[in-house]
């Protein structure tokens, strides 16, 4: 019954679509020729042209909804996701329409036309999508067009799925209950879902429960009982769709994408990347080569500073890893003797450090010593924002003692940071800050970014920590 429903529901939306679509290009003729708005030096040419054009327009319009999954199931599609795709279409259309009128040309149609209306088309396709959206959140929260779900799998990954469906009620997907072979859960509730039964019984709760959708989200390690309920269901006409137990595993940024048709689950990798990577960088360069002509008389006032202050050169270049784990070599001005490691060794700075000489302990205290390192940024080693880096020979113990400490790599190293704008430098426990770096990297956005800068400046340089 829900599956005739649902092509009943499809059937209109694509007479819906393509009557949006021909009214569109009636409307564009009109705002190009009839309107005022645009000037028709060649003259209004007659309608009857346009409108014979509209069974190619429908025609092309039909090839285009479809090759971008117009009447495909949305309920798990964001809004913002179904926008992009009637945006892909219209081009795709455009595109055919123009390929159509090059080859046939029995009339010389206006690009100015053609231009307008696929504005208008994606515009009113765009509304009209988004209010049988709105529609259709409204009945499925009254209990209208709804889908029943099986979950295969209480653990963590199918608990996540059922509160997930329960939160997002609009999606109209109702999750009917669990199946789990182990025993112990056996009439528990999770998230107020309920296990039903062992696997074994999933064809009768199918048929108990009517049940129209199946998600398998077995861990990895129980890969027989996958390979069981597989065989169960593949004599079911139910749809089925596998969640994978991400959380298992050390996973940071993960994603699904597909090389040639095969199915690849990304577990770990940077959220810069295409053009992420280039605006990231284009305003790590701009940035910091503004900074750097902007701060020229305070870097040579600190400069002169520390030549004053102690013998030895102004700066200090100290091995620090990076982005993938590279290492590279991160400039300060020089704050502690020269000789300050030669007997203790790599250590952590303390607020009492004897090895501090006077002035480096005010430049040290106000961030000043940080500044060498928009170079670092210019060069491409470091950019303004991202996790502090730390020195490789601290990182060996590190990453034995912190969980996921190495996944912080997978963002360049940055001057600031969340952490840092949060109050975790210096000497303060290195779990939070982790956990910030890794909240920084999973959820980054240029406007995260901007918001760091902005709180590194309103909080200031200054931080009781800072030593």
């Amino acid at each position: 019954m829900l599956k005739r429903h649902s092509q009943l529901l499809e059937a209109f939306m694509f007479l819906a679509d393509l009557a949006v679509t021909a009214g569109m290009w009636a409307l564009a003729y009109w705002v190009r020729f009839d309107s005022g708005l645009f000037a028709a030096p060649l003259g209004r040419p007659e309608f009857v042209h346009y409108a014979r054009f509209i069974p190619a327009v429908l025609i092309m319009a039909a090839i285009s909804y479809r090759a971008f999954r117009f009447y495909s199931a949305r309920r798990s599609d964001s809004l913002l996701t179904e926008w992009f795709d009637i945006a892909r279409a219209q081009v795709m259309l455009f595109l055919l329409l123009t390929g159509v009128t090059f080859v046939y040309k029995s009339y010389e149609y206006s690009r100015g036309a053609f231009g307008i209306f696929i504005v208008l088309s994606f515009c009113a396709v765009a509304l009209e999508r988004t209010a049988v959206r709105l529609v259709l959140r409204w009945a499925r929260r009254h209990g209208w067009n709804l889908r029943r779900a099986l979950i295969v799998g209480a653990g963590r990954a199918g608990q996540e799925l059922a509160l997930s469906l329960r939160r997002h009620r609009w999606m109209g997907i109702v999750p009917a209950g669990y199946v789990d072979g182990r025993a112990d859960r056996l009439g528990r509730k999770f998230h107020r879902v309920t296990v039903l039964g062992p696997p074994e019984q999933l064809p009768e709760l199918i048929a108990r429960e009517h049940v129209d959708q199946v998600y398998v989200a077995l861990p990895a390690r129980e890969h027989e009982t996958f390979e069981r309920v597989m065989e169960l269901l593949a004599e079911q006409t139910v749809d089925v769709r596998v969640i994978p137990d991400i959380g298992s595993f050390d996973a940071l940024n993960h994603s699904i994408s597909e090389i040639d048709g095969t199915p690849v689950i990304l577990l770990r990798e940077s959220p810069l990347y295409g053009w992420n990577l280039l605006l990231k960088r284009f305003v790590d360069v701009a940035f910091s080569a503004f900074v750097l002509v902007l701060i020229s008389p305070v870097l040579a006032a600190i400069a002169l500073g520390v030549k004053l202050s102690s013998p030895g050169p102004v700066f200090y270049g100290q091995e620090r890893m990076g982005l993938d784990g590279r290492t590279f070599r991160m400039w300060k001005f020089r704050s502690m003797r020269v000789d300050a490691e030669a007997q203790s060794g790599a250590k952590w700075a303390t607020a009492d450090d004897p090895r501090k000489t006077k002035f480096g302990a005010f430049i040290r205290k106000t961030s000043l010593d940080e500044l060498p390192q928009f170079w670092n940024v210019l060069v491409g080693d470091m950019s303004v924002v991202g996790p502090r880096p730390e020195r490789p020979v601290f990182i060996e113990e590190f990453k034995k003692q912190i969980p996921r400490y190495m996944l912080r790599h997978k963002m360049k190293a940055g001057i600031t940071g969340w952490a840092q704008v949060n109050g975790w430098r210096g000497n303060t426990s290195l779990k939070k800050r982790i956990q910030y770096d890794l909240y920084y990297v999973e959820n980054w956005s240029l406007w995260l970014d901007v918001r760091i800068v902005l709180l590194t400046v309103i909080r200031g340089f200054i931080n009781k920590n800072a030593y």
